[in-house]
């Protein structure tokens, strides 16, 4: 699909082109009300991409295989950590409160070098550069992201990962994932992910389309015989719609499950027992890996703990840790457990103090706070932006309340320590439906790179970068119905740059 030539070079007509072209439905899912009558989307739209640097945008094509690389020392990590090889306590951070059930398949044999194929890191832009405040394994927005780029290429813009990025990156990844080409995929998405159902049902077509057969459907809708997993072949209800299934659709045998699920929420989950015997037998492939630890932010810490300098500095070659490192800002793991009285807790300071307790936070002045604390993982607040507590935009008594909170939770869910980074302005044109103008809006924004582990040598491609740009009054970085949300584009002139100082 393009674009008329008398569209692309009009910003109002650009607009009115993609609001006309959006697929029908919410495939975005974070901000739910509508913003005019006449916009079919729940965010503010531009008529354009957010435009980078073309060293900006080879640094995110190339950031990939250094996370990539991080995942894997991070697995190899764990395993060794659980033999003996490495400390106890790194594995102990990561099972304390998980389900037997998990921690025995994680350590499955035949699955230790399994890491997920799908990586998209919360990218801010500050003064020193790109930094990382978390990695998501299972994230939301591959079809949103998916349409939106196809959408403003169709306008002539050149978008990171290309028209088909998303979609393409998607179908490598499932067939590295099942050691061959083009399996049979049903992407599974639980009731607690329903309101990313409408761009998993959207992914899942548009693969269709291609000719390639990828099925979304809810659990419930999965089947097991003694060949393995059966789905049916054909558009189904998703896992919040009342409607049954078409009993009148034939079945088909799946060679891989795409588990767009929290592994936190699985005794929630219908059929996941049937899933998890199937992958025992060999009879499918479940990527992201049933590796609860692969999913947890606490892995930042374990970047910088001194204590691991060592293995990070074997397990890496010296480019690519320094590099992780440099992305990858200093994390700590509140714990409440005591230390002896001559030590200190590595790295960090307030007040020009180090700290021995993990409660000396509480009694931190508000200049002292920017600090974020927020879950570490395997709980219904650790996605998105709900557990996340900013410091110096919290009241002493709520501030308190959250380190305390996270302290108390230990033995449950970690939660982590991060300092609150600055993130450089930018500068976004948006259309007002209200005055038939474009208008633009000072904000901050996080970028968030979709990569997908392809082909047999087991590399990562960018599948496209999604700016989410919200007003400049705004702490948290997230979408809602005030944000820009536009795929990244290199820029085509000087003064196309959208990031300011």
């Amino acid at each position: 699909m393009r674009a008329p030539a008398e569209v692309t070079g009009d910003p109002v007509a650009r607009v009115r082109w993609i609001n006309e072209h959006l697929p029908a439905g919410s495939l975005y899912s974070d901000a739910k009300r509508a913003i005019h009558p006449e916009s079919r989307a729940s965010w503010r739209l531009s008529p354009e991409p957010f435009w980078i640097t073309e060293e900006m945008g080879n640094f995110l094509t190339n950031l990939g295989s250094d996370l990539q690389s991080f995942y894997r020392a991070i697995n190899t990590l764990y395993l060794a950590s659980v033999k003996g090889s490495q400390p106890a306590w790194v594995a102990e951070y990561f099972d304390l409160g998980r389900p037997e059930t998990l921690v025995d398949y994680s350590r499955l044999n035949r699955t230790r070098r399994a890491i997920p194929g799908v990586i998209r890191p919360d990218l801010f832009y500050t003064d020193t550069g790109f930094v990382a405040t978390e990695l998501d394994s299972v994230p939301g927005g591959i079809g949103f992201s998916a349409s939106m780029g196809a959408l403003y290429a169709s306008l002539g813009d050149q978008v990171l990962g290309g028209e088909d990025g998303m979609i393409n990156g998607f179908l490598g990844m499932v067939a590295s994932a099942a050691g061959a080409p083009d399996p049979v995929t049903a992407i599974v998405v639980s009731d607690e992910s329903g309101d990313y159902w409408d761009e998993m049902a959207w992914l899942a077509q548009a693969c269709r389309d291609r000719g390639h057969q990828v099925f979304a459907v809810r659990p419930q809708d999965v089947s097991f015989s003694e060949d393995g997993l059966k789905v049916p072949a054909g558009v189904t209800p998703g896992p919040r719609d009342p409607e049954p299934t078409d009993q009148t659709l034939p079945t088909i045998q799946v060679s891989v499950v795409y588990r767009f699920f929290e592994l936190y929420d699985i005794k929630n989950v219908p059929k996941w027992e049937l899933m998890l015997y199937a992958a025992k037998k060999q009879k499918v492939v479940i990527t992201p890996p049933i590796k609860s630890y692969l999913e947890e932010k606490l892995t930042f810490a374990l970047m910088h703990h001194p204590a691991l300098a060592r293995y990070w500095s074997s397990e890496m070659t010296s480019p690519v840790f320094e590099r992780v490192k440099a992305i990858i800002p200093e994390t700590w793991i509140l714990d409440p457990r005591p230390l002896p009285p001559h030590a200190t807790i590595p790295g960090f300071e307030a007040n020009g103090a180090p700290f021995q307790s993990w409660n000396q936070l509480m009694s931190l002045g508000q200049k002292d706070r920017r600090l974020v604390v927020k879950p570490s993982g395997f709980d219904a607040t650790a996605w998105g932006s709900r557990g996340v507590k900013i410091g110096h935009d919290l009241p002493e008594g709520e501030w308190r309340d959250a380190v305390d909170a996270a302290l108390a939770a230990f033995t449950s869910t970690r939660s982590i320590l991060q300092r609150f980074q600055t993130v450089r302005r930018a500068t976004v044109p948006w259309y007002d439906f209200e005055t038939g103008t474009v208008k633009t809006m000072a904000g901050r924004a996080r970028l968030t790179p979709y990569y997908f582990a392809s082909g047999t040598d087991g590399g990562v491609t960018l599948g496209g970068v999604m700016a989410t740009v919200v007003p400049i009054d705004k702490k948290l970085i997230h979408g809602m119905v005030d944000a820009v949300m536009v795929p990244c584009a290199i820029r085509r002139q000087e003064s196309d740059t959208t990031l300011t100082t």
